[in-house]
């Protein structure tokens, strides 16, 4: 009879036993994961996630320090090479001006990379704000906001890049980061408001508030936790858009601009010599595909973890 008792505990043990949610093991302690601790357990074993993330990894260690792959300069140039092929200790060739395009390459990385990192943050950043903000209080605000955001929808990208670089005579960065955050941020904002009004309405943060949690405390603590993972899915994605929007408008010529090295750029001046030097806009070309692929590849992996429905 003892050791039926036994096991009849045991069992009773085993079905009482937290499993975590729809199944998934529990974490230490025997409580359940959370949806952030979840996400990176799913995300350590997608190989789409662990293939981009090391790419993107090697992407930024190139952009913030290029002379790991070379120490040529890119803007030292030999016109009496012009547009000759791969050579010794030059295995991409030389373009138009005779300046190295493996050099130019492996530079470009640190002007395109700068300009998506920059944008995705301070779109995320002035996004999430107004439109957390707008969700959480509604009101007049919230139409203001989405009445604003529908003006900005209806801007064409490259066309208002064409008018409003055109007038800019920087030849750094931040015009064109300023230029995609104007019209990056209404997407962001959208996505923040629509998950800061359903989490707002979760049974917590009502019974947060009646016991007298200030808006500020709900907001920071309760609301704001629990809608950023959308912001952050969009914000992955829209990334690797911002740096081929970068690389449209340098090729279009109001973008970045010399002396400044970018991939925008050197496909830009190679696109006249693609038949007689087509070596000029491989390479430039390649490694933009590739980065953008990459940031796409993370976004589509992260919002997979993040998103339950696709579980």
């Amino acid at each position: 009879m003892d050791l039926a008792m036994s096991e009849a505990e045991t069992l009773d043990r085993r079905e009482t036993e937290p499993t975590g949610e729809e199944g998934v093991p529990p974490g230490p302690g025997g409580r359940p994961r959370s949806l952030w601790t979840d996400a990176w357990h799913q995300l350590r074993r997608n190989p789409v996630f662990v293939v981009s993330a090391l790419l993107i990894a090697f992407l930024l260690l190139v952009a913030v320090w290029p002379q790991l792959l070379t120490d040529t300069d890119p803007l030292r140039c030999d016109l009496d090479r012009s547009q000759e092929g791969s050579a010794p200790g030059h295995p991409f060739g030389f373009d138009t001006q005779g300046c190295d395009v493996y050099a130019r390459t492996v530079h470009g990385a640190r002007a395109s990379i700068t300009v998506g990192v920059a944008a995705t943050f301070g779109a995320a950043l002035l996004g999430s704000l107004l439109g957390g903000l707008a969700g959480f209080f509604g009101g007049w605000g919230d139409a203001l906001l989405s009445r604003t955001a529908d003006v900005f929808f209806g801007i064409p990208v490259v066309l208002g890049g064409l008018v409003f670089l055109s007038v800019v005579t920087s030849t750094t960065v931040w015009p064109v980061v300023g230029f995609i955050v104007l019209l990056g941020w209404p997407q962001i904002a959208r996505i923040a408001r629509g998950s800061v009004i359903t989490a707002k309405q979760h049974d917590y943060v009502q019974a947060a508030r009646s016991l007298g949690a200030g808006s500020g405390r709900l907001m920071l603590r309760h609301v704001a936790p629990n809608a950023v993972a959308p912001v952050i899915v969009v914000a992955t994605i829209a990334l690797g858009t911002y740096i081929a929007l970068e690389a449209t408008l340098s090729f279009l010529g109001v973008g970045l601009r010399p002396p400044t090295v970018s991939w925008g750029i050197d496909i830009s001046n190679a696109a006249p010599q693609i038949r007689n030097a087509p070596h000029m806009l491989l390479w430039p070309a390649g490694a933009l595909s590739v980065t953008v692929l990459a940031f796409i590849m993370l976004g589509d992996a992260v919002r997979d973890a993040l998103d339950p429905k696709l579980r």
